[in-house]
């Protein structure tokens, strides 16, 4: 696959072969080797990993995402060189990178040329948790100028409307979100989380991807009963703040992975 190649597409075909989809999170420049960890995780197995911009104010991050971020901008971190990282290292990874960030970093920098930094960097889509659906049209000309695919969370709290519109305007995959409130690990998926999956699966064939609260195989496992794949976040990131090696972090995406494949 050619890097910022369709997610949507990655996703089907992995998908469509019998695949459960393995979504890892990781903070951008939370340390030296994070590249490094990223390639492990692409190693591991992923079908894409998402790849967080560190900002200071992250209204939907939990503490140990809140925590990389602000390693990562202790360290100087910015925009720039999180895709500068990613540009360097772009020949090696075949599997679709998403940024997440907020708007404000996006629209500080120009929604049209941030849009064109991120595709330059190997990039393929873009989550902006922060922007409803009332306001992507200040966003979606410029990503869709630079061949970027705009990925959109559904909540639990939505209404049915809300649901299939969001549906009908993501790109890549429809991103649900297990829980109320911010990331974070979780000792059990709720029932709330596998509703949303069998609802989302209804009025999509987009690929469904769950996230927020996953921690472990045996809860990634239980989710994809009703869902596509699912997003593991802080339990990546806990791992590497902790000092794990590129390799030992890899080894429990390999982990994750083996689960799913296990179903």
């Amino acid at each position: 696959m050619t890097v910022g190649t369709s997610i949507e597409a990655h996703l089907r075909a992995r998908r469509d072969a019998g695949h459960k989809l393995l979504m890892p999170y990781l903070s951008g420049g939370v340390r030296a080797d994070w590249t490094e960890v990223l390639l492990a995780i692409v190693a591991a197995g992923a079908d894409a990993i998402e790849v967080g911009i560190p900002f200071s104010d992250p209204v939907m991050d939990g503490p140990t995402i809140q925590e990389a971020s602000d390693q990562a901008l202790g360290l100087g971190t910015t925009p720039g060189s999180v895709l500068a990282d990613l540009r360097a290292i772009a020949e090696e990874v075949d599997i679709p990178l998403i940024v997440m960030t907020y708007a404000n970093i996006a629209f500080r920098t120009g929604a049209r040329r941030f849009a064109a930094e991120a595709k330059g960097a190997g990039v393929s889509g873009v989550i902006l948790p922060d922007v409803p659906i009332e306001e992507l049209d200040a966003w979606e000309p410029a990503a869709a100028g630079a061949g970027l695919e705009t990925v959109l969370l559904a909540s639990p709290v939505n209404s049915d409307e809300r649901l299939d519109e969001i549906c009908r305007r993501a790109q890549g995959f429809v991103y649900g979100v297990n829980l109320l409130g911010i990331t974070g690990e979780r000792t059990s998926v709720s029932e709330r989380a596998t509703t949303l999956a069998k609802k989302l699966k209804s009025l999509t064939d987009r690929p469904v991807v769950m996230g927020f609260g996953i921690s472990n195989g045996e809860q990634a496992r239980e989710l994809v009963a009703d869902a596509d794949g699912v997003v593991v976040g802080s339990a990546v990131v806990r791992r590497v703040l902790d000092g794990q090696s590129p390799d030992e972090i890899g080894a429990f995406v390999a982990e994750l992975r083996d689960a799913l494949d296990r179903g």
